[in-house]
This record gives C-alpha cells, sequence and structure tokens, in this order.
C-alpha cells in the first residue's frame, strides 16, 4: 500500500480519542460488541480507503526473501495444486485444530470456470468502498505467492505471508500425522488465509475456489453468497466432461438458506445450479433475469457500463478493463455485494451509485488484457482455456486496432490447447510458440505441431525460451513500416503470462 499523505496520518493520541469516541457512541448496545465494532471502525480509519493492488516483487530485504524462499520450497514439497484427493478431510481436521477461524467473519464464495479471479477482485473493490475490511483469497497467482492472501485490497506483504506460515506450521504438522495423505499446496494455503482473515480481522471473505466447489479446499467455509461465473470446459479429467457435470461439483459452495448469484450458463449447467439451489432453500438471482448488463459503450482505457442490480439500474460506470466478459463480471460482482448487504431481498434500494462508481474505476485485473508496453504495444491474457480464448480474442479485437497481431502462446499440458489455439487462429496473423519453466508445461515442439495443424506450417514458428519468444514477436510486430499498428498478445497459461511480465519489466 502506498504512504498516506501527512494529512491522512493518524497519531496514538488520535486513534485513541477515536476509539473512546466510537465506544461511547455504541455502549447503548452490549459493550463488548461495541468495543469490538470501535477495535475494526479504527482500524479502517487508521488503514485509509482500500488500494489498488500491482503484483508485488521479490522482497528488497536480503533475509525476508530467503524466509519466503524457505517457504515457498517447503510449500512446493507438498501435493501440487493438479493432484487432489476428493475430500475434504484433511482441510476440515486443520480448521479445527485452528479453532475453526474461518467461522470467525462472513465471506461470500466464488465458483465457476472463468472470471473467478477477476470477479473477486471487484468484489473486494466494492465491499472496500463501503468501509469494510477485507481479505480476498484468489489462485492461482501471476507472479507471487503472496499475491494468494490479500487484506485490505493489497497483497499480504511477505514478511507477514512467513509469519502467518510459520504460525501454523505445528498445527499443520499435527494434521499431516494424523491423516493418511500430508496436506496439500492449496490446503495450508487455504488454512493461511483463513488464520490471516481472522487475525486481521476482516470483516467480511471474498474467497475463490481452487477447482470444482464440493470438495475443494476452500469449501469449510459457509457463505450468505455464493457467486457462479461462467462455467465451461476445464478440468475435465476431474470434474466432468459436460457444463452440466461440471456444474455438479461446482453447486457444492451452495450452501442453506444462502444467496446464490448466477452468471449466464449453459443451459445444463443452469438446470443443475438451480436443482441444487432448491434443494437448499436458497434465493437464486439470474444474469439476464433478474440483473444484467444494459448497456456498455467502448472508452479511453476501457468501458463505460449501465449495470442494472437486484436494486435498480447504476448508470455511467467506467470500468478500466477491456472486454465484454469483464462487463458482464462487473455486474455479477455488483449483484454479489448487494446480495450480501441484503439488497433485493431483505431491504429496498440500491447502493449509493457514487460508491459503486468509484469503486469500479480503481479495479485492475494483471494478466487479463493487461498492456504492459507500447510501440509495439504488447498485451497479456492469462487465457488458458478455450472459452476464455475465445472471450480475449474478442476483447481485444473490440478494444484495439491492430493492424497484425502476433500471438505468443504457452500452454499446460492438461488443457485443451487445440481448442485455445483455434479459438485464436482468426485473430493471429502468427504465432510464436514457446513454453513456461512450469514441469505442467507442454513441450513447445508438441504444441507446435497442433499448432501448424491449425495455423499452416508459414504462420508458426517456435522458440522454446519465452524471453526468445518474446523478442521474435515484438520483431515480427516492428519489422515492416506497413506493420505500424502490429500489436503482440502472450497467453496460453497464467505461468506464461506472469513469466512474461516479469521478463518485459513489471514489477
Amino acid at each position: 500500500m502506498s504512504e498516506p499523505r501527512p494529512s491522512d496520518r493518524h497519531d496514538a493520541s488520535d486513534s485513541d480519542e477515536t476509539f473512546a469516541e466510537i465506544v461511547d457512541e455504541e455502549t447503548q448496545r452490549d459493550p463488548d460488541l461495541a468495543v469490538i465494532e470501535a477495535g475494526s471502525r479504527t482500524l479502517r480509519a487508521a488503514s485509509g480507503p482500500p488500494q489498488g493492488d500491482e503484483v508485488p516483487a521479490r522482497p528488497t530485504d536480503p533475509e525476508v526473501d530467503r524466509a519466503l524462499r524457505a517457504v515457498e520450497q517447503e510449500l512446493a514439497g507438498r501435493w501440487g495444486e493438479t493432484k487432489l484427493e476428493p475430500s475434504v478431510a484433511r482441510i476440515a481436521a486443520l480448521m479445527d485444530t485452528l479453532g475453526d477461524p474461518q467461522r470467525a467473519y462472513p465471506s461470500i464464495h466464488i465458483t465457476g470456470t472463468n472470471g473467478k479471479t477477476s470477479t473477486a477482485r471487484m468484489i473486494e473493490g466494492l465491499l472496500g468502498a463501503f468501509e469494510l475490511r477485507t481479505g480476498r483469497y484468489t489462485s492461482p497467482h501471476v507472479q507471487s505467492i503472496t499475491e494468494r492472501i490479500s487484506l485490505d485490497g493489497a497483497p499480504m506483504d511477505a514478511e507477514r505471508f512467513v509469519e502467518t506460515y510459520q504460525d501454523i506450521k505445528p498445527y499443520v504438522e499435527m494434521v499431516d500425522a494424523q491423516q493418511p495423505y500430508r496436506l496439500s499446496f492449496f490446503e495450508v494455503l487455504t488454512g493461511m488465509a483463513y488464520a490471516a482473515f481472522a487475525d486481521a480481522p476482516v470483516d467480511v471473505a471474498v474467497v475463490e475456489v481452487g477447482m470444482g466447489g464440493s470438495w475443494d479446499a476452500t469449501n469449510v467455509i459457509d457463505s450468505a453468497v455464493a457467486v457462479v461465473t461462467p462455467i465451461s470446459l476445464d478440468h475435465t479429467d476431474r470434474l466432468g466432461s459436460t457444463p452440466g457435470e461440471i456444474a455438479v461439483e461446482k453447486a457444492g459452495i451452495i450452501k442453506q438458506g444462502a444467496t446464490v448469484i448466477l452468471a449466464q450458463q449453459p443451459v445444463d449447467a443452469a438446470q443443475v445450479m438451480l436443482k441444487k439451489a432448491v434443494a437448499a432453500d436458497a434465493t437464486v438471482a439470474r444474469e439476464g433475469m433478474e440483473f444484467g448488463v444494459v448497456s456498455r459503450e467502448i472508452a479511453v482505457g476501457g468501458q463505460l457500463l449501465t449495470l442494472r442490480g437486484l436494486g435498480g439500474e447504476y448508470d455511467n460506470i467506467f470500468l478500466p478493463l477491456y472486454g465484454a466478459h469483464q462487463a458482464h463480471n462487473a455486474v455479477v460482482a455488483l449483484c454479489a455485494v448487494e446480495a450480501f448487504f441484503g439488497i433485493g431481498a431483505e431491504q429496498p434500494g440500491s447502493l449509493d451509485a457514487d460508491i459503486v462508481r468509484k469503486a469500479f474505476a480503481a479495479v485492475i485485473s494483471p494478466g487479463r488484457l493487461e498492456v504492459v508496453r507500447s510501440s509495439p504495444t504488447v498485451v497479456l491474457d492469462a487465457a488458458h482455456n478455450p472459452a476464455g480464448a475465445l472471450a480475449a480474442a474478442e476483447g481485444i479485437s473490440e478494444a484495439f486496432s491492430f493492424s497484425r497481431l502476433i500471438g505468443v502462446v504457452g500452454a499446460s499440458g492438461d488443457k485443451d490447447v487445440r481448442g485455445l489455439l483455434e479459438a485464436f487462429e482468426p485473430i493471429f496473423a502468427e504465432v510464436v510458440i514457446t513454453q513456461n519453466s512450469s514441469g505442467r508445461a507442454m513441450d513447445a515442439d508438441e504444441l507446435a505441431s497442433i499448432a501448424v495443424e491449425v495455423f499452416g506450417n508459414e504462420r508458426v514458428q517456435v522458440e522454446p525460451r519465452l524471453d526468445d519468444a518474446l523478442e521474435a514477436a515484438i520483431t515480427l510486430a516492428e519489422e515492416e513500416d506497413e506493420y505500424a499498428g502490429a500489436g503482440v498478445l502472450v497467453t496460453g497459461s497464467v505461468i506464461t503470462v506472469g513469466e512474461a511480465r516479469l521478463l518485459l519489466g513489471r514489477r
């Protein structure tokens, strides 16, 4: 977070006076609750409004960096995020050992296939604008593992991340000793997030599932608001081969009596979600029925929206993100926050439109049609499945007027890479095939053989090293005067995008 301006600073005496005044105001209620509320409000006043977060760089302090690397190494020695056992027994045991920190605050739980992280960021921004302390847990990270756990709109700093890990490590080891399998990488991170949110303390947690829903490690929370972003085919070996089958797992986040914010879905996925909602006596708000995008116009640096929420219309909303899919993410996020505040159910009216506008105008989503360089323009997008690639292709075609677009693609071997490449084929003049440093990365030559079938041999270049691929693509974009309006899109994987971001000098 940036340093506060001198006029924003609060010294100890100011904080003490503010705390006392709030307690005096609140003592007509329960005295203990008054102190808790005063503490929360004083912390919010001291911290100032939520700040937009960039992707954090490595710690500059060598000792902190060494400590963070040690934690990263220990976590990497556990089951990775792609090796899963469909059970919440281990994470439930950890939560029980920690005293169930996930029950210390209300939460909004997000599942779906695409758009989860962007939607989570928008929800977080809206809640923060209404002066609530937020915790956000998302995955995967773009560059730094600390991105996954955010407090008050900013990634947890490296020192606090290490401290949180060290705090829960003895309990993790206790659970490891009691279970047939050790806690996974993702389960330990989930435990860290829930513990950090309770320790902060936050007023509300915004939690994105890792995969699926029912047996995802995050699903030990009992959220009053469940958000389902668009469901499409991904992780088909684990979740199912149709949107309807995948929806069965994702519907597991819908809890008894919850409110479900349902983005536009394939028919079979929507049917599954509605059936689950009925069984759980949940209230459902559907995009295209109870809420939706009324209008959108391309604007410099993003788009101008009119959104219909649960409490009415909100106009003149500037969203500094590209693509129709982000407009749909925005209205889903808006309705999730309305539902959290009870608008549309317990109470009439709408949110303060000026606060909503201010919150959306400050939204960032690194690696999602993000411009990181000009002359030529280089755009990053973390699309890693066909549906995400189609959305990215439509978004970049709408927002940019490239005379020629060069693709840089590095994908994971467990994805539908043919479908991804086919989605980009109409907009890429040429494609440079590469691979990232992950063990899950598809070999560049193997990916290139598929790319040749999709694009033809003359449109495909292979550069196994990502730095060489970026240089080749930029050279292609610059090589002829007639292509002065050429651009580069780096895509295929969150890891590819994160590594490209570092290589291109973004910190």
